[in-house]
């Protein structure tokens, strides 16, 4: 059994660790109201902009008059922005994205390249052996849609030029605060919308359709990348601040089991001390 002295080591060491866990908690606490709040303000917008553009895709038109990123192909080439924390300290958070992520590279069985906005997703795909095109690392806690730009853009060349077919987006979809989703949803092209036959009445666009959808069609791509980077932000430190808080507790109770051991040793060491003086006092009585 340890000594008295290394078990109040243990007990001091526990208590440290209980302190830094809680205040991770409460930093994480901070930081996730405020990231829980950008993602549940942006989520509307990005929903109606989503709906306009598969409402526009699937308006009956002639061929050539598809905008290139709204252009169907047999997906034989596939990108997968892979969003996760640059951090750890989030429980499972970042492997449940990393396993889906892969489970549905496996499962579409064609050639697939990543972009990877985040640590976690970088470091499991290099392991993993799959091709990282680009890496985006260190967007912070309050990241602006100008930090997903350069990786909209990149998108948008390769979609534009044929070289990959479409494009998928996976993340951690904030539920609450203690449910955390992760996806894999696709992005390229706008997947056209199933309208009934009233509904499929055409839009009018001025000054021409080529015109207004050269300029929406980039601008939702880069805001559903910001869209996903909130939600991924808000389920990162949602996770965090549970895994702090039963990191805390957990530390807590052992603290707590510690210090009954502590006692014990405490008690069998006194009790050996005292048989040790009876019976020294009995040896020289007798």
């Amino acid at each position: 059994m340890p000594s008295v002295r290394e078990i109040r080591r243990r007990i001091r060491s526990v208590e440290n660790t209980a302190k830094i866990t809680k205040a991770m908690s409460m930093i994480a606490a901070s930081k996730m109201r405020r990231a829980q709040e950008m993602a549940l303000q942006g989520r509307p917008y990005s929903e109606r902009l989503r709906s306009l553009l598969s409402h526009l895709a699937a308006q009956e038109r002639e061929e050539e008059a598809l905008h290139p990123l709204l252009m169907r192909r047999e997906p034989a080439n596939v990108t997968v922005v892979l969003i996760t924390p640059d951090r750890g300290l989030t429980g499972g958070l970042h492997s449940k994205i990393n396993r889906a992520a892969a489970q549905f590279i496996v499962d579409r069985q064609a050639s697939t390249r990543l972009i990877t906005i985040g640590r976690k997703g970088r470091d499991f795909m290099v392991r993993a052996g799959q091709e990282v095109q680009a890496v985006f690392t260190d967007l912070g806690d309050r990241p602006s849609i100008l930090d997903v730009t350069p990786a909209a853009g990149i998108l948008i060349d390769d979609f534009t030029q044929e070289r990959v077919d479409a494009v998928y987006v996976a993340y951690a979809d904030f539920v609450s605060t203690t449910v955390q989703t992760p996806v894999v949803r696709p992005l390229l092209p706008v997947a056209p919308a199933d309208l009934r036959p009233e509904e499929a009445v055409g839009y009018i666009y001025e000054p021409a359709a080529e015109a207004v959808l050269s300029e929406i069609l980039p601008r939702f791509v880069e805001l559903e990348l910001y869209h996903a980077v909130l939600e991924s932000l808000a389920s990162e430190q949602s996770a965090r601040m549970v895994a702090m808080r039963n990191a805390t507790d957990n530390a807590n109770e052992m603290v707590v089991d510690l210090t009954l051991e502590m006692n014990k040793a405490r008690q069998e060491t006194i009790t050996k001390e005292l048989l040790e003086i009876v019976g020294g006092a009995a040896a020289v009585s007798a």
